[in-house]
Parts: C-alpha cells; sequence; structure tokens
C-alpha cells in the first residue's frame, strides 16, 4: 500500500479521521481534497485548478487521498493502489455531521482550507440524505471497476465502527 484513496458512503463516515491514523501508522504523506478543492472563506477552486492539484498529489511516489469528489475519481484510481472505503448507516453519519459542527464552531478544521469555519445548512444535509442510497449503488460499481483495472489493485471495505476501528490495529500490529 503505497497509494491509497479513503472514501466512504457518506460526510461524517469518519474518512479524514481514519486517513490521518492510516497516514501516521504507514508513515505516508495525506492530502485532504477539501484543502485542494476549498480556497479561503469557502471560495470553491475551478474544475481545472481541482484536476491540475489532484495530478499533481497523484504523480507523487506514495500518499493517501482522502475524499469522495465523484467528478475527479478517475484521476486518483489511475495511480492508486488500495482503495479503503468506509460505510457507516446514515443516521450515524448525520449524527457526525452534526457533532462536528457543534464541537468545531467558529473553527476551522485542520484537513480544510484555510478560513473555512466549520458550517451546516439545509443543503447540505439534504445532500447527504438524497445521494446516500444512490452513492451505495454507484460506488459498489466504482469499486469493482477498479478491482477490475489491474491485478495490483486493492478494495478494502470497512463497514461498521467496529471495522473502521480494528482495520487500524491491524494495520498497525503488521508495520
Amino acid at each position: 500500500m503505497q497509494r491509497v484513496m479513503v472514501v466512504g458512503i457518506s460526510s461524517g463516515v469518519g474518512k479524514s479521521t481514519f486517513a490521518k491514523k492510516l497516514a501516521n501508522v504507514l508513515d505516508l504523506p495525506v492530502h485532504h481534497l477539501d484543502t485542494l478543492y476549498w480556497k479561503p472563506n469557502w471560495v470553491e477552486t475551478s474544475s481545472e485548478e481541482f484536476s491540475f492539484l489532484q495530478r499533481e498529489v497523484a504523480a507523487q511516489e506514495s500518499w493517501i487521498i482522502e475524499g469522495n469528489y465523484n467528478s475527479t475519481f478517475g484521476i486518483r484510481t489511475e495511480r492508486a493502489d488500495t482503495i479503503i472505503y468506509l460505510e457507516l448507516p446514515l443516521r450515524v453519519c448525520l449524527y457526525r455531521v452534526f457533532k462536528r459542527w457543534l464541537t468545531n464552531i467558529g473553527k476551522t478544521r485542520s484537513d480544510m482550507a484555510s478560513g473555512c469555519k466549520e458550517k451546516i445548512d439545509y443543503a447540505f444535509i439534504k445532500f447527504i440524505v438524497t445521494t446516500y442510497r444512490p452513492r451505495k449503488r454507484k460506488m459498489a460499481d466504482r469499486l469493482q471497476h477498479f478491482l477490475e483495472s489491474g491485478p495490483d489493485k486493492k478494495v478494502i471495505r470497512l463497514k461498521g465502527k467496529k471495522a473502521i476501528k480494528s482495520y487500524i490495529k491491524t494495520v498497525d500490529k503488521v508495520n
């Protein structure tokens, strides 16, 4: 595992936290797509710039890239050797999104661009709820396609809090 994508079913599934822990265990640099996509104060990058920034990161010898961003999924899968997919129930993801917001009101998380203070709104919650089930189906297809793209490709599906937690412990014991 030298080039690892950490993706998940939804916001609140724990991608950023998991990626940081995995990076620590594997001694790999971690890159959060939110820090590439968002400029200070919630200004979006252009799709061209976002793609360019991801290509620069993906060209490196080793990395962990965390985040979904479906429109640029292929940029990362071209070079990734492993995809780790995290899935938790919708209610848990929503709970975590609200908890993260309450914990970080007025603050910018380390996995976000400067000046992007924690926020939550109806559109974001609606996005999470309405895309959860379709994303599940789409992600299954993407993971299968990734596996079929080469013999060196690996997919690790972690469904549930226990599976996610124990995987980090397992990897830590191996290293």
